[in-house]
């Protein structure tokens, strides 16, 4: 072959090469469903004024995040303009059979902006969808009541851009040692509290004491809670 014809390819495949260096992409690498199957999900409610943030990683059947799950809306509501509350996902696939399912849920709806509405119903009617041999049929419900799109948001639940969210929490919350629900953190940092509005009040003022001493809390709501050990679902031993 004569050199001008090898001049032509070398050229055109310089050319290739250029583009690949430019875009920052490999041949045949693709994009994956979620733009990137390692994002963790950011639900989160509240101002954040004093810089305190309480996570909680839990899982939509576990019975115990049923039972926090009033006192930590009580507490997110008293304290909502002070720190910020967020919720993870973290379903013990290895006891609750619907537990993956019920954060498919709350993922789907939040394509549509109504994830804390859905994740708040999960809690509501565990009963009823928990044990549910098809959990699906509850879903459906709970999309119309919200007045979601039908078709999105069985299209949503069914993607794997809302399974990847899912496992991201998931591999989150193993890189923690997580192994039961509900955990919480407050600022990074894994704490025991009592399932009692009082006793996430001790903890979250003393974190809002220590940044800004002399800072006005809200007034104590006094509850009469019982206060519990702290009690949360375990995965099964391997």
């Amino acid at each position: 072959m004569s050199k001008q014809f090898w001049g032509v390819i070398i050229v055109i495949v310089l050319i290739f090469v250029g583009i690949f260096a430019l875009t920052g992409k490999k041949p045949g690498s693709g994009n994956s469903s979620s733009g990137g199957a390692n994002t963790l999900t950011q639900h989160v409610e509240g101002l954040g004024q004093d810089g305190v943030t309480l996570t909680e990683y839990g899982d939509y059947e576990c019975p115990y995040c049923g039972q926090y799950y009033p006192v930590i809306k009580q507490v997110q509501s008293e304290y909502n303009q002070q720190i910020k509350f967020q919720f993870r996902n973290f379903p013990l696939v290895s006891i609750h059979q619907n537990a993956f399912a019920g954060a498919r849920a709350a993922e789907a709806a939040a394509m549509q902006n109504q994830f804390w509405q859905m994740h708040d119903l999960l809690y509501q009617q565990q009963d009823q969808w928990s044990q549910a041999t098809d959990p699906t049929t509850y879903f459906k419900q709970y999309a119309q009541a919200l007045g979601l799109k039908a078709a999105q948001f069985q299209s949503d639940y069914a993607s794997g851009k809302v399974n990847d969210l899912i496992n991201a929490d998931m591999a989150e919350g193993n890189k923690l040692n997580i192994t039961g629900t509900p955990t919480f953190f407050l600022d990074g940092k894994q704490i025991q509290v009592g399932e009692s509005v009082s006793a996430f009040e001790s903890v979250i003022n003393a974190a809002i004491t220590k940044k800004h001493p002399g800072a006005t809390l809200p007034s104590s709501s006094g509850s009469s809670a019982t206060t519990s050990t702290g009690t949360t679902s375990q995965t099964k031993a391997q």
